[in-house]
């Protein structure tokens, strides 16, 4: 079962499963989502605690969530913030409560998350021992895991996966990107000097399968590559690619004159 599968993420994620001859039911807001062939659609609202989808859950050995608003494509108001946190807290609450009532739980509950988790860190080197940042994403993610990790008990182990920036072609952190660097106007964002923990979108899905198949993982999993890289060196990548100059820096003023707190937190 996966809650949040019709998005950038879930689309490939249930795709891979299908094909590895895994049966998936995806758990949507829209009866009519549109899913990659064989994979069936269950009505939910995570808002109800009491719903024809807990059945789903009852029959599943799996269950995957990644519902939650997206965080990066309005400015951050107050409202904003409290959608952004609410879809995500809500949502899980609800899905740990359902496993935990279940007669036969799932085996595994892999629960999104990101490296937001730990808090704008400039080139600090962190450990689990560090903690939760003390951000609004920081915070969130603390918050988030948390109720994921009601869920765990002898018969379902829990996974929580800090999800770095998601490259693809068709979507993710890369489709914004795009235009500015085709159009020779890109360049790295402030200082250029913070860590951009990148992953690319196929790594990501094999990394969902591999705490699906690996019994002997539980707790969070850190879903980037495994040598992070600066803006500066991420711009000067990208530039190289598209054969197009990457020498025109966005100013940190200006980005938080546009994005307002999403700035520093995101870029």
């Amino acid at each position: 079962v996966i809650a949040g599968g019709t998005g950038f993420l879930g689309t490939p994620l249930t795709a891979a499963l299908l094909a590895d001859g895994h049966r998936v039911t995806v758990l949507s807001r829209n009866p009519a989502a549109p899913v990659p062939p064989g994979a069936r659609v269950e009505p939910w609202d995570p808002h109800r605690a009491a719903s024809p989808w807990t059945g789903a859950i009852d029959a599943a050995d799996v269950v995957v969530n990644m519902a939650g608003e997206p965080i990066a494509d309005h400015r951050w108001t107050a409202a904003r913030k409290r959608r952004i946190e609410d879809s995500r807290i809500v949502s899980t609450r609800r899905l740990a409560d359902a496993i935990t009532r279940s007669p036969s739980p799932p085996a595994v509950f892999v629960n999104g998350s990101g490296v937001g988790f730990y808090g704008p860190c400039g080139s600090e080197i962190v450990t689990e021992d560090t903690g939760a940042g003390t951000d609004f994403l920081g915070a969130v993610c603390r918050r988030w895991e948390a109720q994921a990790v009601e869920a765990a008990s002898a018969r379902t182990r829990v996974v929580c996966v800090r999800t770095g920036l998601v490259l693809a072609p068709d979507g993710g952190a890369l489709k914004p990107l795009l235009l500015p660097f085709r159009l020779g106007v890109g360049g790295r964002l402030g200082s250029g000097q913070q860590y951009w923990p990148w992953i690319h979108r196929a790594d990501w899905v094999d990394l969902v399968r591999f705490a699906i198949a690996r019994a002997d993982l539980a707790g969070p999993m850190n879903a980037t590559a495994p040598q992070p890289v600066t803006n500066a060196e991420f711009t000067r990548a990208l530039g190289r690619a598209l054969r197009r100059p990457a020498v025109l820096p966005v100013p940190a003023p200006a980005l938080r004159i546009l994005l307002g707190e999403m700035a520093d937190a995101l870029l």
